[in-house]
């Protein structure tokens, strides 16, 4: 779908990268919560343009208003629309590429699928996208923390060669996520990873990097096989997101090198509820939640637009050298941490909601 996402707890997002706006308006969120547009700005601070050096200097303060579906501080059960006014949008940074399909962009995709095409910053391709799957994320995140008392963290594992030593899944917290700029818990790796992103930008150029995500606190039993498996549902979750480019949960492809005396999960007694020793599983068995905690890796290409000259071809076929313009993160991966907590709490949300038709979540 170019829209929609979800089967009971649903969310349209709309609008372009340069146009007057963007947003989302969710369906299915339940009635009777409280909710203002404080409870949706703090993730779209987390997400928005121009926090620091390492990101694009578009200034887009990304400010949210409630349009509907919320009367009196709490929500009605009809739909609920929400908007972020675009201020600082240029489309007139991107005349050259009318002719010319940018490297490793959508513009020549989305010209042969609709022949015709959004050529400023890339329309629903851009990141700018995203601006309405986080403010509906919020929503559901309130919903889960305060109903069931789940907790998503996510943060920064990866820059290009820089990698973070393992932290602990059941401490980590965003205070210490936002503790750096780009948004990695470990005050040595983050220092590397910030050079990184600050010398490729120095030398016009961009770097991914890999985000770990970890969902605490989720009840057994969400996920709906054969074919809408957890994993399943946060895999095209993520790989929705705009730049994201690898997914793997659990062990990953590490268990592809491992025994299974080694990975298999051995169940111990937890309290009143059962659960496993090791957690090679990532908290999910047989496509649905086991309890555990629900850990998952999602890796980043570099930034497409980058500010040296390029040899590629118009759409005519025609060699050209293209040096784009316009105001790009050097690396989308510091601003990506709140999308990807956003989209897991959009899965958790409907899958919980789908479990609830069955019977009493425990």
């Amino acid at each position: 779908m170019s829209s929609q996402f979800g089967t009971l707890f649903r969310i349209s997002t709309f609008g372009e990268s340069h146009c007057p706006g963007v947003g989302v308006v969710v369906d299915g969120c339940p009635p009777n919560m409280a909710l203002c547009e404080a409870d949706i700005q703090a993730q779209l601070d987390r997400r928005r343009p121009g926090q620091s050096a390492l990101t694009t200097p578009r200034d887009e303060k990304d400010q949210v208003a409630i349009l509907s579906g919320v009367e009196g501080g709490r929500t009605l059960g009809t739909p609920i629309c929400l908007l972020v006014v675009n201020k600082d949008f240029r489309p007139g940074d991107y005349t050259e590429t009318d002719a010319v399909p940018r490297p490793s962009h959508a513009d020549y995709t989305y010209q042969m699928k609709y022949g015709v095409r959004a050529a400023s910053g890339g329309g629903r391709a851009s990141a700018r996208e995203t601006i309405g799957r986080v403010a509906a994320g919020a929503l559901a995140e309130k919903y889960l923390r305060e109903e069931y008392g789940i907790d998503i963290v996510a943060w920064v594992s990866a820059i290009g060669n820089e990698q973070a030593p393992t932290v602990d899944m059941d401490r980590i917290s965003r205070a210490q996520v936002d503790g750096s700029a780009v948004r990695c818990p470990d005050a040595e790796a983050a220092k590397r990873m910030e050079a990184a992103i600050l010398a490729a930008r120095e030398q016009q150029d961009s770097i991914g990097g890999v985000i770990t995500c970890v969902c605490r606190q989720v009840p057994a039993g969400l996920g709906e096989p054969v074919f809408d498996k957890l994993e399943a549902a946060l895999a095209a979750a993520m790989l929705s997101i705009p730049a994201s480019k690898g997914f793997d949960i659990g062990s990953g492809f590490d268990g592809a090198r491992m025994l299974g005396s080694q990975h298999n999960d051995p169940f111990v007694a937890k309290g009143e509820r059962l659960g496993t020793l090791t957690n090679h599983s990532g908290g999910v068995q047989g496509g649905i939640s086991n309890g555990e905690p629900i850990y998952f890796r999602v890796a980043f290409k570099p930034t497409a637009t980058i500010g040296q000259p390029q040899c590629t071809a118009d759409f005519s076929g025609r060699e050209v050298e293209l040096k784009a313009r316009g105001r790009h993160d050097p690396c989308v991966v510091p601003r990506a941490v709140p999308i990807i907590e956003s989209m897991a709490a959009l899965v958790l949300m409907d899958l919980l909601l789908q479990q609830k038709t069955r019977r009493p979540l425990r």
